[in-house]
Formats: structure tokens, C-alpha cells, sequence
């Protein structure tokens, strides 16, 4: 099992370094084009909630990234320092009066360009899966 790890200032900027991160191991891993851009969504998606959301922006606060190659599974955890949040509370951006308020489809993205997500200590903790073949 392969992993290369990574943390960022809670800066929204900062995104451009992950994005970097995830190019270097589209070339690394021989990530093939398919899930390269489902990839690149969830995962700056998922940190761009972990700098705004989790650490509330504070540039003293880090978000951790780390990806793990296990056999034909590329897998992203990412981890903020933050309080985590309800996954039940959140409202579900297709309903009718979810639709014009801008926000609230990160998570929707994220479930729907990954092939499995999960939501660890209380929400601060998130693991994103991509199969390989």
C-alpha cells in the first residue's frame, strides 16, 4: 500500500496546492481520465468545506489530506480540525425550496462523483473512494 499525505493553512488559495497534489498523482498512480475529474471535484470540494466550514476559515487551523493506493482503490481522507457537523441536518439541495439558495451541494457532489464516501468522528473526518478499473 502506497500513501503520500499533505496539509494546508485553511486558506481558500490553498486549494491550488491540493489541486497540484491531485495532478502528481493522476501521473504517480496512472490515474486514468475517466475518474480524474470526479476526483479532482470531490476532493477540493470536500477540503474547500474542511477550510470554510470546519476550520472557519482560521489560517492557523490545518486540513489534512491523505491518499492511500489499496490494490484497485484510490482512497482520499481528509481531515479538518474543526467541531464536524449532523449529516442529518444538512438540507438536501434537490427539494424545491433548496434549489435557489445558493450553496449546499458539496456533500450532494461529492456522494454522487465518488464511488463510496464516508463521514468519520463526527463529520471532521472524511474518506472519499475511487475504484481504479
Amino acid at each position: 500500500m502506497k500513501s503520500i499525505k499533505i496539509s494546508i493553512p485553511s486558506l481558500i488559495e490553498n486549494i491550488k496546492i491540493i489541486e497540484s497534489f491531485i495532478d502528481n498523482a493522476k501521473e504517480n498512480f496512472e490515474i486514468n481520465d475517466d475518474i480524474y475529474g470526479n476526483i479532482m471535484i470531490s476532493v477540493t470540494e470536500c477540503i474547500s468545506n474542511a477550510i470554510i466550514h470546519g476550520n472557519q476559515n482560521d489560517k492557523n487551523k490545518l486540513v489534512h489530506l491523505e491518499l492511500r493506493v489499496e490494490d484497485d482503490q484510490l482512497k482520499f481522507t481528509i481531515e479538518d480540525e474543526g467541531e464536524g457537523f449532523d449529516l442529518a441536518l444538512l438540507p438536501d439541495p434537490t427539494e424545491p425550496e433548496n434549489i435557489e439558495k445558493p450553496g449546499g451541494r458539496g456533500i450532494f457532489l461529492i456522494r454522487h462523483l465518488s464511488d463510496e464516501v464516508k463521514f468519520e468522528e463526527g463529520g471532521k473526518k472524511t474518506i472519499l473512494s475511487f475504484y481504479m478499473d
